[in-house]
């Protein structure tokens, strides 16, 4: 089976950026798809989907504007074995990926790929004070099921706060252009006095 952990297209909402993909998912030939892994429900129940997605479907969520990649490409079974020097390695070519796909945000699954590459020991959840190759950055609790400091409720309430502070960006967006054309089209409206 052919495994490729980056679901990814350009101009995401958000790319969610796990630190490596797991022995399981690669032997699977899907992102998430260990059984204990809360991924997909918490995407779900966060409503980022309209309904839970199993791993088999991962291709689907480009159509909720959502892509999925990892730090480091090689699988291991737990993401303690990847290496603080594998992440500083690949730091160089994770930024020109995401430079490449422009994501309005980049969410990294866990505090560690993250801290060490912008060489910042403590860094705290959520938005970021700082962009990470030009683009915002965001940092969630890793899903996995290895993960239990963190119950559903948790993980549920920290993926929600993600996606109204996308809503948010992106009505900021879009709202510059939606009142210009309003007041250009309240114009052409209402027309000159005569």
């Amino acid at each position: 089976m052919n495994y490729e952990p980056d679901i990814l297209s350009e101009n995401l909402d958000v790319i969610f950026c796990g630190v490596n993909p797991a022995s399981s998912a690669a032997a699977a030939g899907y992102n998430f798809s260990n059984g204990s892994n809360r991924f997909w429900r918490v995407l779900h129940l966060a409503g980022f989907t309209e309904r839970l997605l199993q791993p088999e479907e991962e291709r689907l969520l480009l159509e909720y504007g959502c892509g999925i990649t990892a730090v480091v490409r090689r699988p291991t079974r737990r993401a303690q074995e990847v290496s603080s020097d594998e992440f500083r390695q690949a730091r160089r070519e994770f930024e020109a990926k995401m430079k490449q796909y422009t994501p309005l945000l980049i969410a990294f699954l866990g505090k560690r790929a993250f801290s060490i590459m912008i060489d910042q020991p403590k860094v705290h959840w959520g938005m970021q004070p700082m962009d990470f190759a030009g683009t915002m950055s965001w940092v969630l609790p890793n899903p996995s099921g290895l993960n239990r400091s963190f119950t559903l409720d948790a993980l549920v309430s920290a993926y929600s706060d993600l996606r109204l502070a996308l809503a948010a960006e992106r009505s900021l967006r879009i709202a510059p252009r939606s009142r210009r054309a309003s007041v250009q089209g309240d114009k052409r409206a209402t027309g000159p006095k005569v």
